[in-house]
């Protein structure tokens, strides 16, 4: 499989242009699947793994893990080594069971980003994954009420100590992401290097409030961010969700209100004519597209024909013409 490095600094990686999502793994995807999903991506190629220490609290209503302590098992079971990458993400972690998502939204119910936090939260994910070190390591969620140079100081030790290799941030207001990488910058001590966000070839409309974090992050990639990321040749995008849940191919699965703009229906006449082209599937294109535009997309797959049709996006070539079409449609 193709690959591409993220990051810039010391812990950079060299990681498949391709990611998998493990977000639903060990809950709502059992053990049996998950592994075949897992041992299916990593035969095409596949490196490059991503999860957070509160997958999936929502399912039962626990404190999450379930998704780091399956690729603990899966990664010993296997006896993967450093060859795969694998992304955990800090900082929303519920403090206690029986909370949901609207409890989650509160300050006060989840760990946070502080000092204390951060530490606990990364020793929790070595443990679980079986590792000595956490390849990259999100800030998952805001944390307005922990000061940014406690939060960057935290994650710079982990780094200087050997703990963690690369630094990134999720579902932050760009602001924020930029005012932490400058106080790292300042500290001299490793600064966020991989942005993760929701994105893909449709356009959300970003004047709503739209999906947000919990305490009201960013999640989707506006235009500002893309170009904050065209023009910091040291940052790298990862795209959650790039598949919109299954929107592009399932009836039974409506985009989201935010989707609903006249500019939708533009952009999906010229996703079909591209996938009508080259006899890729809409959902083919979409990766192909963000892959060629350097972006690195997460797939989710609850099947191994899932991530199987996904694969099959890695070695779909768009031709300048198709390119053309998909990125001027208005």
């Amino acid at each position: 499989m193709k690959k591409r490095t993220i990051g810039a600094g010391a812990g950079s990686r060299e990681v498949t242009v391709l990611g998998l999502g493990a977000m639903p793994f060990g809950s709502s995807v059992d053990e049996e699947t998950s592994f075949a999903v897992l041992d299916r991506y990593v035969a095409a190629g596949g490196t490059f793994i991503d999860t957070a220490n509160n997958y999936a609290f929502w399912h039962d209503r626990s404190q999450g893990g379930q998704s780091e302590a399956l690729l603990g098992r899966w990664r010993a079971s296997r006896g993967i080594g450093d060859e795969v990458v694998i992304a955990t993400k800090v900082g929303g972690r519920p403090n206690a069971s029986g909370l949901s998502f609207a409890d989650t939204g509160k300050f006060e119910n989840i760990e946070g980003l502080s000092a204390k936090s951060i530490r606990a939260a990364a020793d929790r994910s070595r443990a679980a994954l079986g590792v000595e070190r956490l390849d990259l390591l999100y800030a998952h969620v805001e944390d307005p009420g922990t000061p940014v140079e406690e939060t960057v100081g935290a994650f710079g030790e982990l780094v200087a100590e050997g703990a963690v290799g690369l630094l990134g941030v999720c579902n932050h207001w760009l602001w924020r992401v930029e005012r932490a990488r400058s106080a790292a910058a300042s500290a001299g001590v490793a600064g966020y290097e991989v942005l993760q966000y929701q994105h893909s070839y449709l356009r959300a409309r970003t004047d709503l409030p739209g999906r947000r974090s919990p305490r009201g992050g960013q999640g989707f990639a506006s235009g500002e961010l893309l170009t904050y990321v065209e023009e910091n040749p040291g940052v790298s995008l990862v795209a959650y969700s790039p598949l919109l849940s299954g929107a592009y191919v399932r009836d039974d699965r409506p985009f989201e209100d935010e989707y609903d703009h006249p500019g939708t229906a533009v952009r999906l006449a010229a996703l079909r004519r591209v996938a009508d082209e080259t006899g890729a599937t809409l959902n083919q294109v979409v990766l192909a597209w963000l892959i060629g535009h350097g972006v690195t997309p997460l797939v989710g797959a609850s099947s191994v024909a899932q991530i199987e049709d996904s694969l099959g996006a890695v070695d779909l070539e768009l031709s300048a013409e198709q390119v053309a079409v998909l990125d001027e449609a208005r």
